[in-house]
């Protein structure tokens, strides 16, 4: 074995990363100074608000945009995520996963729809999510801090990677599904493409879309927690303190505000979704 010529595979990643690491640092550094810039200012103007303020305003959106038990769901949740002390790290981890989420939609959601439109451009780009969905999640962060450096900005850099393909998926598969006489009548009425695709195909796909929006802020609140690795804040930064500290209570805790932050939403996803449905 030790004779057999081995593919210095490993080799040839760190050249390509190390060398776009160094043509791309100026557009990168400033990127991230825009970026962490524009992190620091949502969470001091979240944090400069009454938490009973927030707490008071998260549960009528869920309630305006879910239901009854969501709202009440999310206020009790948040009551509870405060008073355990975690109100800062979870204003963190929101804006970490809204902002992550945002520019996985407005590249997803594009991609998805060329996919639908170009089966050129499907071939191209389902083995490429195949390949993305398939990598561990923490390969994500690698060159995530050549580009990057450590903190917040790595962390929605591999988060938006690690959560975009359900977007690009489901928005293709919900495109696909519309039936192909509701498009033939489109095209019977003189329909433009973009015509048919903003009035007929989006609204009709607009279900398995959101389940798509669903799944991608699904994905974006793991990895922004697994993102703590690499300095993210949040309420992953607090379970990688309690594991560094041997403090298994302080760590189930920042766990049960994860879980609080996921549920909420994940219900008011799905609320919207079916009423696209």
């Amino acid at each position: 074995m030790d004779n057999i010529y081995r593919i210095p595979l490993a080799d040839w990643i760190e050249v390509a990363i190390d060398t776009l690491s160094e043509s791309m640092a100026p557009l990168t550094k400033g990127i991230s100074n825009v970026m962490e810039i524009g992190i620091d200012a949502i969470n001091d103007s979240l944090m400069t608000l009454s938490p009973w303020v927030l707490i008071i305003a998260f549960a009528l959106v869920a309630w305006r945009l879910g239901s009854r038990g969501i709202g009440i769901f999310t206020f009790l949740g948040f009551t509870l995520i405060y008073n355990l002390g975690l109100w800062e790290p979870t204003i963190s981890t929101l804006t970490l996963v809204l902002i992550a989420t945002g520019i996985a939609m407005t590249l997803g959601i594009p991609l998805g729809i060329l996919s639908a439109m170009y089966k050129g451009v499907a071939r191209v780009v389902m083995p490429t999510l195949d390949f993305m969905q398939t990598m561990p999640a923490f390969v994500y962060l690698i060159p995530a801090i050549p580009f990057f450096g450590l903190g917040p900005v790595s962390a929605i850099f591999s988060t938006v990677i690690f959560a975009m393909p359900p977007a690009i998926r489901l928005t293709c598969l919900g495109i696909r599904q519309v039936p192909e006489t509701l498009t033939e009548a489109a095209d019977a009425f003189g329909a433009t493409r973009m015509q048919k695709l903003f009035k007929v195909e989006l609204p009709l796909a607009a279900p398995t879309i959101m389940a798509g929006v669903n799944q991608t802020i699904m994905l974006s609140l793991s990895m922004v927690v697994i993102a703590a690795m690499i300095g993210a804040r949040g309420l992953g930064g607090e379970v990688w303190k309690a594991i560094q500290r041997l403090q298994p209570g302080l760590g189930f805790e920042a766990g049960l505000g994860v879980v609080i932050v996921a549920v909420v939403l994940d219900r008011i996803t799905q609320k919207l979704g079916a009423r696209r449905a």
